[in-house]
């Protein structure tokens, strides 16, 4: 790992803006930025880590969790809210029991808030590793898990 991220240094040395850079390469090959390349990343650059966090934290765009083998986005724009996205999302929290930004125990999901999908004329509208779900409701959302689960039962025991 450490040889992997000095050439991703090497790469982006001398460069403004290098470190987004490189926690974009990392997040893009990981799915997240892990602590440990944080902790090394900071070691080789010689930058604190408070540092490292500053910048991570800054940006809605890097994950500091691994993300679930299925990541669910429902949206939060206008249209979909009004059209009772708050409902549909409460509804994805209860059957999995995480909130927005977590994954559940056994790494199957994420769930995530996003303020538009573009899918306004569906609203409300939800995503499945990419997969649109228009016009979603909250009767809905255990059939849409199902769809990633080994069997419905286990879903509906709230993972």
């Amino acid at each position: 790992m450490e040889k992997e991220l000095k050439n991703l240094i090497e790469k982006w040395e001398g460069r403004r803006g290098n470190l987004i850079m490189i926690f974009h390469e990392i997040q893009n090959r990981y799915g997240y930025v892990p602590r440990d390349i944080s902790l090394k990343l900071s070691e080789i650059l010689d930058v604190p880590l408070a540092r490292i966090y500053e910048v991570l934290t800054f940006y809605n765009y890097f994950n500091l969790n691994k993300p679930g083998k299925h990541t669910i986005s429902i949206c939060m724009g206008t249209a979909c809210y009004l059209k009772g996205a708050g409902e549909v999302l409460k509804e994805f929290r209860e059957i999995l029991n995480i909130n927005e930004g977590e994954t559940t125990q056994d790494g199957n999901f994420s769930l995530v808030t996003v303020r538009c999908l573009g899918c306004c004329g569906i609203a409300p509208a939800v995503t499945v590793n990419g997969k649109v779900y228009g016009k979603v409701d909250k009767a809905q959302v255990a059939d849409i898990l199902s769809e990633y689960t080994e069997s419905r039962d286990r879903v509906n025991e709230k993972t």
